[in-house]
């Protein structure tokens, strides 16, 4: 405790003059020295939790912890912060606040808390010392995360270039140790210290560089600490190698070799050389230029200094000169140089062009002529001479023609194969000439080929007719022309028997023999037939007769008489079919597809699919064009399992048709909730509500057809119960009413029947029972006698009598 006062004394002597703090500091220190008691001192690490039990006080002490509570024992401490508090009712010491060594005490070591512990009746101050162990809390780390060194590839091995060091604010083992390179090829580190004791490293060549192999070099210093788990920090290296001129310049080729035509223009070029310097910058720079040439070849070919084009600059003849030997020099800015050889050959050039002269050229030409028919003679000569002078005729093969060779420079153009003017009338036929020299000259020649017509065709009609037309229709008109007079010009129209598509051309049209009228007989379907070929016949009233026909080419149009039909999902009543989506499915979820064709054909069969109701609308939608059926946001816990959907899936016809779809969803991620929830989907309420209308009406029907019945049934009860009675009041004196029959006599007038008789029989409903047979009379009004044999009786009021006849006789019978 003495040197604690001491201390204080010696910062007030220091001090250039005495103050009243420094007079309270020393009565202080004599009161302290007075009541003093003991000293004790604790180690912990840094960074401990708060509460951490930094030590026992009461028994490190020998106090009672009474004496602690009734001393109103506490802390007193210099500082304004309290790393330390104490707990007076276990007597520890524990942690009340982080402490950070590297902030507390820097690079000092050791690092100690100082403070002390004052006890009132009687007054005691002990003084606790707890000192801060530092731990391995912080990597090494450096100032720059990356250094970049410029380095000539002229260094020599030995060369220095100094590094930063890296920053660890630990202490002791923890704080920084080594360092390490990697790669290492081309240099080594060398750990140096400063006088204070921290340590840095110097970064040497050991072997030289070379930029021409590597340009950059990218290396990783590592420092490692000392502690436990070891930890590192780095720094990335760029070292930049800087170029040298120790390279010359190389052709890439040691001979070149040129040809030139003899008629090459001025400042055509004969040839490019490049030379390459493997230096950079600067250093990469050269020129070209010719080395030991005589004056010929100076006025003949110069060359460009920066890119090495060698140009003719003066004509050139092949006959003076076959052969040109240049030596040509590249030099760069350091004055290295390397030389190369051009060797440029003169070459004889095709400087004419075949001439094609058009002999003789047929024009029309008649469609029905013959293969191997001559159209055109043509004579073809080239100036030149040798294989410049020799050509070749040729045409596109791909025409109906070909060339022939009749003589030397003599051509033929002849016809290949049959021609057609209706399908091609007009032909551009282009004759090439191509001589053999090099490079060769190609002259072309044109010649308009027109084709005349020969009647090689009977007429022919098109008619086009909308599918689902009545029957009755007219189709279309055809008419013929006969030169004859009388019947001989009589025309009637009549359609050929052929068959089409497997059935009679009549089962589909039928002429008007007098107009020539074409009418559909049935209504066309343009999903089965689509198109179909009759043949009409005009045939005159002569003796013989004489006819012609004509092809009618019907063309069914489409109609939009065909709604879509899907494909998937397929509906059915017996079992559920749901499409599972997780809870989890992102926004643009495919759901499912919806699949429908539509049988029509070009914009009626063009779909379009909508959304037409959903248990969330919010959540799906459908692709208009494709059917796909996605999320349109997140899939949420407070989405129902049970989703359905109602797609419309619409044609593009006028009128439009459509279809729609059920589409069973459910959120779910197991099977078993999905299970759970569509149990009572196999009834669909919609299903249902059908089902028992259709009950309903099928049972109305039935009551009401029964109803009906047993009204049928009494009303003829009633009917013969009432014809009963009349017959039995008319006492039966109903007058006789002979019926003769039309063969009452006999042709030879003997007065005696004919085998056959005639018998007109009005029968009950139960009259099956009965064997007779009934057989209308063959005139409607019959002469008969009434019972005097005086008038005569019309058929229906025959037929009346001998109903009411009839019935007499049933009703008697029974």
């Amino acid at each position: 405790m003495s040197v604690l006062c001491c201390f204080y004394a010696q910062r007030g002597a220091s001090s250039t003059r005495i103050s009243s703090w420094l007079i309270q500091h020393l009565v202080l220190c004599v009161f302290v020295m007075a009541v003093a008691r003991g000293q004790v001192r604790y180690s912990i690490p840094e960074e401990m939790m708060k509460g951490s039990l930094v030590g026992n006080i009461v028994q490190d002490l020998g106090l009672d912890v009474q004496r602690l509570k009734f001393g109103r024992a506490r802390i007193f401490t210099e500082d304004s912060r309290e790393y330390i508090g104490l707990n007076v009712d276990k007597g520890t010491l524990v942690v009340k606040e982080r402490i950070d060594r590297e902030e507390l005490c820097a690079q000092v070591s050791p690092c100690s808390l100082h403070f002390q512990i004052i006890l009132e009746n009687p007054l005691e101050l002990d003084r606790i010392d707890v000192e801060i162990l530092d731990i391995n809390d912080h990597a090494p780390s450096f100032m720059n995360k990356e250094i970049i060194f410029q380095i000539s590839e002229s260094a020599l091995s030995g060369a220095r270039y100094s590094i930063d060091s890296a920053n660890d604010p630990d202490v002791g083992l923890n704080s920084l140790q080594t360092y390490k390179l990697d790669p290492n090829d081309h240099f080594v580190l060398k750990t140096l210290s400063h006088t204070d004791g921290t340590k840095y490293v110097e970064m040497v060549l050991q072997t030289p560089l070379d930029r021409e192999k590597q340009e950059e070099y990218n290396l990783i210093l590592t420092a490692f600490d000392g502690g436990t788990p070891q930890k590192t920090g780095t720094v990335k290296i760029n070292v930049i190698v800087l170029d040298a001129n120790d390279n010359a310049p190389v052709f890439s080729q040691s001979v070149y070799t040129a040809l030139v035509a003899e008629n090459a223009p001025v400042g055509s070029l004969v040839l490019k050389i490049s030379a390459t310097d493997a230096d950079q910058g600067t250093n990469k720079h050269m020129s070209y230029s010719f080395s030991q040439i005589s004056k010929s070849i100076l006025n003949s070919f110069s060359i460009e200094s920066t890119n090495g084009d060698i140009t003719v600059i003066a004509p050139l003849d092949f006959e003076k000169s076959k052969k040109y030997e240049l030596n040509v020099v590249a030099t760069d800015n350091g004055g290295l140089t390397d030389t190369a050889k051009v060797m440029v050959e003169i070459t004889d050039v095709n400087d004419n062009a075949p001439v094609i002269n058009v002999i003789s050229f047929s024009n029309p030409l008649p469609e029905n002529s013959a293969p191997e028919t001559v159209i055109a003679m043509l004579n073809v000569k080239d100036l030149d001479s040798g294989k410049n002078g020799q050509v070749r005729c040729l045409i596109n093969p791909s025409l109906p023609f070909r060339i022939r060779q009749s003589s030397s420079n003599f051509y033929s153009l002849i016809t290949d194969q049959l021609l057609d003017r209706e399908k091609i009338s007009e032909y551009n036929i282009t004759i090439t000439a191509i001589d053999e020299g090099s490079p060769s000259f190609t002259t072309n020649k044109t010649l308009i080929l027109k084709l005349s017509d020969v009647n090689d065709n009977a007429p022919s009609y098109t008619a086009y007719v909308m599918e689902n037309n009545s029957p009755g229709v007219s189709v279309l008109s055809v008419k013929a022309h006969d030169k004859d007079s009388g019947n001989n010009a009589r025309i009637s129209y009549f359609v050929e028997d052929i068959l089409v598509n497997g059935i009679s051309a009549s089962t589909f049209i039928s002429v008007n023999a007098e107009s020539g009228e074409i009418v559909a007989v049935r209504s066309f379907d343009y999903e089965q037939t689509k198109e179909f070929n009759i043949r009409v016949k005009a045939q005159d009233g002569g003796n013989p007769p004489l006819s012609s026909n004509v092809s009618v080419k019907i063309i069914i149009q489409d109609k939009n008489d065909n709604a879509p039909q899907v494909l998937y999902p397929v509906q059915s009543g017996a079992s559920v079919v749901a499409e599972i989506v997780p809870r989890s499915a992102d926004v643009g979820y495919l759901v499912t597809k919806v699949v429908a064709v539509d049988v029509d054909s070009g914009q009626n069969a063009w779909l379009s699919y909508k959304l037409q109701k959903a248990t969330d609308r919010a959540l799906f939608e459908v692709g208009l064009q494709n059917g796909e059926i996605r999320t349109v946001r997140q899939v949420t816990d407070k989405d129902a399992v049970k989703q359905r959907l109602t797609v419309v899936v619409e044609d593009n016809g006028q009128p439009s048709r459509s279809a729609t779809v059920n589409v069973n969803v459910a959120v779910a991620d197991s099977f078993p909730e999905v299970l759970s929830e569509f149990t009572d989907f196999t009834h669909d309420k919609d299903y249902n509500d059908n089902l028992t209308f259709y009950l309903v009406l099928a049972l109305a029907v039935v009551s009401f057809l029964f109803i009906v019945s047993i009204i049928a049934i009494l009303s003829v009860k009633c009917y013969r119960w009432r014809r009963e009675r009349m017959f039995y009041k008319s006492g039966a004196n109903l007058p006789v009413i002979p019926y003769y029959p039309p063969l009452y006599a006999d042709v030879g007038g003997t007065g005696t029947l004919q085998h056959v008789y005639n018998y007109e029989v009005c029968r009950t409903t139960d009259s099956r029972k009965s064997d007779l047979k009934y057989v209308r009379p063959c005139s409607d009004i019959i002469i008969s006698l009434d019972s005097s044999g005086t008038q005569t009786l019309t058929h229906a009021q025959r037929e009346k009598l001998n109903i009411e006849e009839s019935f007499d006789q049933v009703s008697s019978s029974e």
